[in-house]
C-alpha cells in the first residue's frame, strides 16, 4: 500500500516538472520610446516676405555720457567716452536694436529648433548684440572677449533667471530658454552700465534692426498675423498683416521721441 502510494507521488512529481519545464516565459516589453515631434514644413513656393523700416520722429535726445572710471579696461577700450545706447537714432532717422516679431497667427504650428547656437559677446564692456532673438530650446552661447571679469544675469520673468561670472580666457557658457518670454532684460553685476535684451520666441520668424532701421522676415507661411516691433525705451506697437501666398508685404512702424 505505501509502495503504491509513492510510485503514485513520483508520478505527480515527475508530471509537474515537466509541465514546469516545457512552460513558456511571456516575452518582455519593450521600452516605450517617446513620439518625435511633428515639425511645421513651410511651403516655400507660396511662403511670403515680411519687410520694413522703423522710422523715428520727434526730438531726438542727447546722448548721455557712461561713466565708467570704476574700471581702467573699461575707460581704454571707449577711448574714455561711451554713450548711452537705449535709443539708436540712426542718421537716417530710423531705429537700430528694435526687436520685430510675429507675435500671434501661428498657433499650433510647432517649428524645429536650429542646431546653431545664437553667440552674445562682452567686448568693450558692452553686451553685443544689445538685442536679440532666440528660439525656446536654441542653445545661447555667452562669450567674454574683455581683459576683465564680467557677470552675466537675464532677469527673467517666466524662464529661470539666472547668473554667472565669467573671466578672462574663460570657455564659453550654453544656456537655453524653455519658454517664449519678450523680452528678458539682461544685466552684468559687476558693470552696472551693461545691458542686453533677448526676446524668446517659439518660432523662427524675428528680426533685429541694424543701422538702417530695416527688418526682413522671410518663409511666412499664409495667413493673417500679429506683427509687434519692441523698443526698450519707447515701447510697443502691433500691426495686423495678411501674408498672401508668395507674397511681399511691406509694414513700417514709427516711434515718437519726446
Amino acid at each position: 500500500m505505501k509502495r503504491t502510494f509513492l510510485v503514485a507521488l513520483c508520478c505527480v512529481v515527475a508530471m509537474l516538472a515537466s509541465c514546469s519545464g516545457t512552460q513558456k516565459k511571456e516575452p518582455e516589453a519593450a521600452p516605450k520610446q517617446a513620439a518625435a515631434p511633428s515639425y511645421f514644413q513651410v511651403d516655400g513656393a507660396t511662403a511670403g516676405t515680411l519687410t520694413g523700416k522703423i522710422k523715428f520722429t520727434g526730438r531726438k535726445a542727447a546722448r548721455k555720457l557712461i561713466d565708467m572710471s570704476e574700471d581702467p579696461a573699461c575707460v581704454e577700450a571707449h577711448h574714455g567716452k561711451a554713450y548711452d545706447e537705449s535709443v539708436v537714432v540712426n542718421p537716417n532717422s530710423t531705429l537700430a536694436n528694435v526687436f520685430i516679431y510675429l507675435k500671434s497667427g501661428l498657433e499650433g504650428k510647432t517649428f524645429a529648433v536650429p542646431t546653431t547656437p545664437v553667440v552674445i559677446d562682452q567686448k568693450g564692456c558692452w553686451f553685443h548684440p544689445r538685442v536679440m532673438g532666440i528660439q525656446v530650446g536654441q542653445t545661447l552661447q555667452v562669450t567674454n572677449s574683455d581683459p576683465v571679469t564680467h557677470n552675466i544675469h537675464p532677469l527673467a520673468q517666466i524662464n529661470r533667471e539666472w547668473n554667472h561670472s565669467q573671466g578672462q580666457g574663460d570657455a564659453p557658457l550654453a544656456r537655453r530658454f524653455l519658454k517664449p518670454e519678450v523680452m528678458i532684460r539682461v544685466k552684468c553685476n559687476i558693470h552696472s552700465w551693461m545691458h542686453a535684451y533677448i526676446g524668446v520666441v517659439e518660432h523662427p520668424y524675428f528680426a533685429v534692426t541694424g543701422p538702417d532701421g530695416s527688418f526682413a522676415i522671410q518663409n511666412i507661411p499664409p495667413g493673417d498675423y500679429v506683427v509687434e516691433a519692441w523698443q526698450e525705451t519707447l515701447g510697443t506697437q502691433e500691426q495686423k498683416i495678411t501674408v498672401t501666398p508668395s507674397g511681399k508685404i511691406e509694414t513700417n512702424f514709427t516711434f515718437k521721441g519726446e
